[in-house]
């Protein structure tokens, strides 16, 4: 008795927690979506073998799951995923294509871009054709299950003012009218929190779900717009005119952004990691030869260390750059970060109040990652001059030198007075926090120790030693 913490449920409370979670959204849901699942796949590879031209066969495939995926995140926000996918297939030519469901799965992600799920709507709507009546019926009767289920967590959570509901939508309403609205967004928000498995009071959705899970991202987005306007743009009441001002503003503020150089910085610093190391083992050998007095081995070693500080010294020039030009992009972010969600929530507001309109969907006008277009830039090649620069590098050099005034003139900008709208004189964009680059700017410091492996056995007993430590 006196070592029990009271973490075992007793018998009575695990058969009452066992009967409460019989129908627990998530066990309904995975039931769901096994069943649901196939027969929706194989609608889409019916939409897909009518879309392609005649002479081209989709072979199954592991990587089909990507292309379904992406066509029920389309579906979920009212595309219609026949018209989509002629449209990626009509863009330009197969030929010589090894893999048309993944070819079309990149295609329609950067033609669809980020899409904004509608409500998804009761599970009851969204009964898939099946030709068996049993299997259909069975899933008429898990969907209406989940309904209820989805009901009752509204319910329960108005009839004991659960802490979660009750720090995001306040106290339970006497008004029966505004009781069934809070019962009703609080039912949103619970039955995302069971599929999720979100137990956080303090933050009842969490953050959004990956595109991996487009159910569960359209379930999150229905509570998100539940939970009203906490910690976002509010947008909600602005007129459809100022909602396609600020979504125009998205390509205004990404057309100034940095290139991504993430990778090839990367790259360049694992590059006079090895370079470095390299020479090392040749400074190490060189010594070695020289012990045993062998000359000619000790000169060429010494020339092949050489020619790796050279390359590592290019590196390190090229990382200095790639260095700065990710520095930049972070105080662009940082920048631009509350203009851009701004528009993204200016685009969802209007998807979600014209359902029917074809809007374009949100597209990013920075420059494209580097390591697509010019791969070999980071590697010299035989018979390049150490203390050369290549286009790219040039490039990201006078990008860099050109970013800081550019930053400064869009901090400057003032919101006019005249303008009644915008009340008193103020900046027009809030400032940023300061950031110090010392995280970018500076190479990781790893720890070179000599392999073993490079030691000559005529090495004096204080060399030995230390590559043994």
């Amino acid at each position: 008795m006196l070592e029990h913490d009271g973490q075992q449920l007793s018998a009575t409370q695990a058969r009452r927690q066992a009967l409460s979670d019989a129908d627990h959204l998530a066990v309904l849901h995975a039931i769901w979506t096994a069943e649901t699942a196939p027969a929706r796949h194989q609608h889409y590879r019916d939409l897909l073998a009518a879309a392609l031209p005649p002479g081209y066969h989709a072979e199954p495939g592991p990587k089909d799951q990507w292309l379904w995926r992406t066509l029920r995140a389309a579906e979920l926000a009212a595309q219609d995923p026949a018209q989509v996918l002629a449209e990626v297939i009509a863009e330009r030519d197969l030929a010589g294509a090894r893999d048309i469901p993944a070819v079309l799965d990149a295609r329609l992600r950067q033609h669809l871009g980020s899409l904004v799920p509608l409500p998804p709507g009761p599970w009851s709507g969204q009964v898939p054709v099946i030709a068996d009546p049993e299997r259909r019926a069975y899933l008429t009767q898990i969907a209406a299950l989940m309904d209820a289920r989805k009901d009752r967590i509204g319910e329960h959570a108005a009839d004991h003012a659960l802490p979660w509901a009750v720090t995001v939508l306040a106290a339970v309403p006497a008004d029966p009218a505004d009781r069934r609205d809070w019962q009703q967004r609080a039912s949103s928000i619970g039955a995302y929190r069971e599929l999720s498995g979100c137990d956080n009071p303090a933050d009842p959705i969490g953050p959004e779900p990956a595109t991996a899970a487009p159910e569960t991202r359209a379930a999150w987005h229905e509570a998100a717009a539940a939970l009203g306007p906490v910690d976002r743009p509010y947008v909600r009441g602005m007129p459809d005119g100022r909602l396609l001002h600020l979504r125009d503003t998205y390509r205004i503020e990404t057309g100034w952004a940095p290139c991504y150089v993430a990778d090839e910085l990367r790259q360049v610093r694992a590059a006079a990691f090895e370079a470095r190391l390299a020479g090392l083992r040749a400074t190490v050998e060189a010594t070695a030869a020289r012990h045993r007095g062998d000359r000619g081995t000790a000169t060429t070693k010494n020339e092949l260390a050489g020619s790796y500080q050279a390359l590592q010294d290019v590196y390190r020039q090229r990382e200095t750059v790639f260095a700065a030009t990710m520095a930049d992009r972070v105080d662009w972010d940082l920048a631009t970060r509350a203009q851009r969600h701004l528009a993204v929530a200016a685009d969802a507001e209007l998807r979600r109040r014209h359902p029917g309109q074809p809007f374009p969907p949100l597209r990013s006008a920075e420059p494209e990652p580097a390591a697509e277009t010019q791969p070999d830039d980071l590697t010299p090649t035989q018979g390049e001059s150490v203390g050369e620069i290549d286009q790219l590098i040039t490039d990201l050099a006078a990008a860099h030198r050109t970013f800081a005034g550019r930053l400064a003139d869009r901090q400057s900008l003032m919101i006019p007075a005249e303008d009644p709208a915008y009340g008193d004189v103020g900046q027009a964009f809030s400032p940023w926090p300061g950031r110090s680059r010392d995280t970018i700017l500076q190479p990781p410091k790893p720890e070179i120790r000599p392999s073993p492996r490079v030691l000559d056995r005529a090495l004096d007993h204080d060399v030995d030693r230390e590559a043994g430590d």
